[in-house]
């Protein structure tokens, strides 16, 4: 695979996200209470989006950030999503065009930084788990955006993604 690839699927493949970031309040503040509360909605919408495969459900989700050996350290104020889509294009389309944009426009009210963010190719049928993700985001960290790891900006027609011009900062 090689930069440039069409987002809109590589046979054999599909396209897995992670994200998270640093809540700015416990996640029974009420400063939290619309992020909260709009989970279960945002993650409704996902599940039936075009394009959508697989994400890591919520009791494992959270088992892996409470636990004080994960790369989280069991920071209570920690949020984020693993999940598998079979584009690019899918991926956008649910990021930019349902509510979750909603809950996007409104993140500097949630979070204490910019989330970070990471995307990679795995083979169909393949599930991630969090470390796999937390070490794909340690080398697009380490070594920038390649075929292991990268941000939106690496998938050169990512047409959601370029016509949203979305915040580079967030979204790489």
């Amino acid at each position: 695979m090689t930069k440039g690839k069409t987002p809109r699927g590589i046979p054999g493949f599909h396209l897995a996200s992670f994200n998270f970031g640093l809540l700015r309040h416990d996640w029974d503040a009420p400063e939290i209470a619309d992020f909260a509360n709009g989970l279960d909605l945002v993650n409704g919408v996902a599940e039936r989006a075009a394009g959508f495969v697989w994400r890591l459900e919520d009791g494992a989700m959270e088992a892996a950030q409470a636990d004080p050996a994960s790369p989280f350290q069991g920071n209570p104020r920690m949020a984020s999503t693993l999940s598998v889509w079979a584009d690019a294009d899918s991926l956008g389309a649910f990021v930019w065009n349902t509510v979750h944009r909603q809950f996007y426009a409104r993140k500097g009210e949630w979070y204490d930084a910019p989330g970070a963010l990471v995307l990679w190719w795995v083979p169909e049928g393949h599930r991630p788990d969090m470390a796999e993700g937390y070490a794909r985001w340690q080398h697009r960290n380490e070594f920038g955006d390649s075929d292991q790891a990268f941000g939106w900006s690496y998938l050169e027609e990512a047409a959601t993604w370029t016509a949203h011009a979305c915040d580079r900062i967030a979204a790489e």
